[in-house]
């Protein structure tokens, strides 16, 4: 058995700094770069490049809606056209750093709003599905299983690596929990230890207090959080633990 441990990260905006990538990426096997839409201007981009590249991890763009202000975590009020091109044109920015330095874009994963905007309305997974396969049919995209956004991506033939959230409450219809809610996020390194475990297993517990089955290819860390290398280095350390393969998808 193996799983990919990514991290949404490069969240710094010149001379604002968010997060510790330092050290959260040598417990991670791959990395979503912000690409400047949230955050993540051009020299960050490119640091973040860099340092992903010497710890070997796999690169993925994560795009946003336009909305620095709120760390790209409001929806907008925007067509599906100016969906895709917002994505492409994130895509293509992270793309260019990669190729400058050797490497290729490995995946995309929309950030905040846009991903659980995506997760709810089919107009939007499209989009960014569209976005893309515009870019590369062959690029994955992760998902959150069992959403319009898995159905989106599946339709135009995509590749989709499906996605779990240990340090995150899930909803019964196994969407994620927002944040104001109680138990949406959680902070405790060993806690969410145990709750990747039980995913990667193929089960986890929502706020209600029910069982939802889960299968995934992937477990995302929020970098952005202040104990986003504790919980990693924890998560990491349980799974293989217990035998399980921690690898890029």
């Amino acid at each position: 058995m193996t799983i990919d441990l990514n991290a949404d990260a490069g969240e710094s905006y010149g001379v604002w700094s968010l997060g510790d990538d330092e050290a959260l990426f040598p417990h991670l096997t791959s990395v979503n770069l912000a690409c400047g839409f949230h955050a993540g201007d051009p020299k960050t981009i490119e640091r973040s490049v860099r340092l992903a590249l010497q710890h070997r991890l796999a690169i993925g763009a994560h795009p946003s809606f336009p909305d620095r202000v709120g760390f790209g975590r409001r929806e907008l009020q925007a067509s599906e056209e100016e969906i895709r091109a917002d994505v492409l044109y994130q895509i293509g920015a992270l793309s260019a750093f990669l190729k400058a330095h050797g490497a290729r874009l490995h995946h995309v994963k929309a950030h905040g709003a846009l991903y659980n905007q995506a997760t709810r309305e089919p107009s939007t997974a499209r989009a960014l599905a569209e976005a893309v396969h515009a870019f590369d049919p062959k690029l994955p995209l992760v998902v959150l299983p069992g959403t319009p956004l898995e159905e989106e991506a599946r339709a135009l033939g995509l590749p989709v690596l499906r996605e779990g959230f240990p340090e995150r409450g899930y909803l019964a219809d196994g969407r994620l929990a927002p944040r104001h809610l109680p138990g949406a996020i959680i902070e405790d390194p060993d806690l969410a230890a145990q709750r990747a475990l039980a995913m990667v297993r193929g089960k986890i517990q929502s706020l209600d207090g029910g069982e939802l089955p889960v299968q995934i290819e992937t477990l995302c860390v929020h970098g952005d959080h202040p104990r986003a290398p504790a919980v990693a280095r924890a998560i990491r350390a349980i799974l293989e633990a217990h035998g399980i393969a921690v690898q890029a998808a």
